[in-house]
């Protein structure tokens, strides 16, 4: 006879292919990290900075047209300044300049599937270039600040005495600040601009409310019959925390996690607008 329990990761999978909207809900959320994936690797959106299309191309799926695009070079001379030393030369050089009537021609599209932006660049490509972005930002971000908080409510929880004091002094200065202001302190004391300090500005500082939960738990579970009956056959502290009561509260923790996605994205979206977030040249 195996006495042997059954496994909770297992009996969590098992339950979630008998929900049909779960299934549904993994296979996009799947869909979507293997677009973000094929955009990273270059399989798809590599030339999504190139100019390719005319300005404002209209949108169509049926037959993309492409022209020809004529750039003359006397139309996008500037206007002369008397004051500029260097006028004369200028004059002759354009003079030279109309006198070999060179004219650049180059290919561009007038329709394209989903149109085109004022610099002529692809918004479909453009598009999932920024999904990876965020989606990047949003993942990672919300993956290290779930894991900050487990481990901080974990210790908080389960030990309790000083470990929770100190703990709960850290949570205290984190929430009496406005979510915002704090995200833009950091940012403006880290002074760097790039994805890697976007996805830690937003994970030294989305870890308190996945500590909240967390460590409810674990005050609420250290004192069940199974910890007691680990800690009756001498299991370790940290095997029963880790082994035994975070498998029975990983829910909270995945839940945690994809409420922060949303909202790491979408502080994503104010860091960039205000110039605190992905430098130039990237799109998000």
């Amino acid at each position: 006879m195996n006495s042997k329990s059954p496994n909770l990761w297992l009996l969590a999978w098992q339950r979630l292919c008998t929900n049909r909207i779960g299934i549904l809900s993994l296979a996009i959320v799947t869909f979507y990290v293997l677009i973000v994936i094929a955009s990273a690797t270059g399989l798809i959106a590599s030339d999504w900075d190139k100019e390719i299309a005319v300005n404002y191309a209209a949108p169509e799926f049926i037959d993309a047209q492409k022209s020809l695009f004529y750039v003359d070079k006397d139309q996008q001379a500037l206007p002369e300044n008397p004051l500029d030393p260097l006028r004369d030369i200028i004059k002759k050089l354009n003079a030279e300049i109309s006198a070999e009537q060179i004219t650049v021609e180059t290919e561009r599209r007038t329709t394209l599937p989903f149109g085109a932006d004022k610099w002529s660049r692809d918004i479909i490509q453009k598009t999932i270039k920024g999904a990876q972005t965020s989606i990047t930002v949003g993942l990672i971000a919300a993956l290290l600040a779930t894991f900050l908080g487990t481990i901080f409510g974990a210790f908080s929880g389960y030990f309790g005495g000083w470990i929770d004091d100190t703990f709960n002094w850290f949570y205290s200065i984190f929430t009496s600040i406005p979510y915002l202001l704090l995200i833009l302190s950091v940012a403006a004391v880290l002074q760097q601009k790039g994805i890697s300090t976007i996805i830690l500005i937003l994970a030294l500082t989305g870890w308190t409310s996945t500590f909240r939960l967390i460590r409810a738990e674990y005050m609420k579970h250290k004192e069940r019959e199974y910890v007691l009956a680990a800690d009756a056959i001498g299991t370790s502290s940290y095997r029963k925390m880790f082994a035994h009561i975070f498998p029975n509260v990983s829910h909270v923790a995945l839940v945690q996690m994809s409420i922060l996605v949303v909202g790491f994205i979408k502080a994503d979206v104010i860091l960039s607008f205000l110039g605190f977030g992905v430098p130039v040249g990237v799109v998000s």
